[in-house]
Parts: structure tokens; C-alpha cells; sequence
């Protein structure tokens, strides 16, 4: 028998390529949560606004970031997920988030959708995510927290359902508090509102029943789980 594949291994996107853009497919849930990460984000004000979206994956926040107006250039390791990316419009960029290979300043809108519980230095990927973004930028993300709760809902069960996590996807060793991102984004200027984040729980029940159509992700009162946050780059 071959040997377990260990936590957070970046190999599993590759074997799940085929599922990125599956509706009920293992990534199903990622989808939801881009939507609800979209509507944090205001249309681009200039015709050459750029949107620069930290772990892409396969280009799930594609169709959003097209009717809003700008270029969406998505950075990623995985190969294959960079390939379906930019098959749905995505300028994609094989590179670590760690060290972007761009200009200070550059772009105006960066998403960290669901990576920053991937990576082994969160802080330094919001670092240089805000060292990127204009003055006026909007910088968006959303995460799992670093609490009890967040491990049981997003391993023990979440990965026992299908389309909700793919089993090993996660390594809740890397998952983040609040405050860690609050504490990196300051010193650039870019001060973060957080709020909770559910799936709507009566579409969730009908999604898991019949496996069609979609499930909104609402706000909700506790952070102890998925969270949302955001911030504007203030102005020297």
C-alpha cells in the first residue's frame, strides 16, 4: 500500500485538478467562498486596475473579478491549477507568495482566499501583500482560525464530507488567529475589519441532499471557525 500523503501537500491539487470546476466536486465549498470574498470587492475605478489573487487555485474568483472591471493576474506553485486558470481568464504567475515578483505599490485589489492556512509564514505573505498594493488598495482574505472548534468543523467533519474538504487538504497546525493577520497588516498601513463566516445552513442541508446548485456563505457572529477580513491602504 502506498504511504499516506502528508497534511497540506501541495500534490494533492494536482491529482484534483480535474475537480476544481466540478460544481459538486471535491472543491465545491472553495466556490461558495470566493463569491462571498468577491462581494467585498468594489469595481475597478481605472481601465488598467489589477486584482492580484494570492493562491489562485484554478481561477475560482475568475467570473467575479471580470464583471468587476479588472486584470486578474493569479499566482500560484501548482501547474496544473495555473493551466485551468488561465483557461478561464486568468494571467497566471508560477511563483511563492512569500516573494512576489512584483513592483511595491502596483496593484489595486490583492485576495488571499483561503491559502493563508496553507502557508508556513502568514505574516510575511500579508506583508508583501500589502507592500504591493497601492494607497486606496483593498486588500481581502478569508481563513480558518487557530481555535478547537476550527479543527474539529474543518478536519474531523468538513473531510469527512465530500465537497466540503478534500480529506488532507489541511494541516490545522497552520491555522491562523485574527490577530496574527491584524498584527502583520498594521505596520503597512492597511488596518483589517474581520467578521465570521458560515455556509447558509438550510441550502447547505439541500445541497448535501441532492448535490445541485449553490450554497451561500453568510456572516455570522463568531470568528471561532471561517473568517473574512478586509483593509484599505492608507495614504502616506
Amino acid at each position: 500500500m502506498a504511504p499516506a500523503r502528508p497534511r497540506n501537500d501541495l500534490r494533492q491539487y494536482e491529482l484534483l485538478a480535474d475537480e476544481w470546476w466540478r460544481p459538486s466536486g471535491a472543491f465545491a465549498m472553495l466556490h461558495w467562498i470566493a463569491a462571498a470574498r468577491a462581494a467585498l470587492i468594489p469595481p475597478a475605478t481605472r481601465p488598467d486596475a489589477v486584482l492580484l489573487d494570492l493562491g489562485c487555485g484554478a481561477g475560482l474568483l475568475a467570473p467575479h473579478v471580470a464583471r468587476l472591471g479588472y486584470r486578474h493576474v493569479g499566482v500560484d506553485l501548482v501547474a496544473a491549477s495555473l493551466d485551468l486558470a488561465r483557461r478561464h481568464g486568468v494571467a497566471p504567475v508560477r511563483a511563492d507568495v512569500h516573494r512576489l515578483p512584483y513592483t511595491s505599490e502596483s496593484v489595486d485589489v490583492v485576495s488571499a482566499g483561503e491559502i493563508l492556512e496553507h502557508v508556513p509564514d502568514p505574516s510575511t505573505v500579508l506583508s508583501e501583500a500589502c507592500r504591493v498594493l497601492r494607497p486606496g488598495g483593498l486588500l481581502v482574505l478569508d481563513t480558518i482560525n487557530d481555535t478547537r472548534r476550527a479543527r474539529f468543523v474543518a478536519v474531523t467533519v468538513a473531510e469527512r464530507i465530500p465537497g466540503l474538504a478534500p480529506p488532507g487538504i489541511h494541516d490545522p497546525r497552520l491555522f491562523v488567529a485574527p490577530e496574527v493577520l491584524r498584527d502583520a497588516c498594521a505596520p503597512h498601513g492597511v488596518r483589517l475589519s474581520v467578521r465570521g463566516i458560515r455556509p447558509a445552513a438550510g441550502a447547505l442541508v439541500r445541497w448535501l441532499l441532492t448535490r445541485r446548485g449553490t450554497v451561500p456563505i453568510v456572516p455570522t457572529g463568531s470568528t471561532a471557525v471561517l473568517y473574512q477580513a478586509w483593509g484599505i491602504k492608507e495614504a502616506r
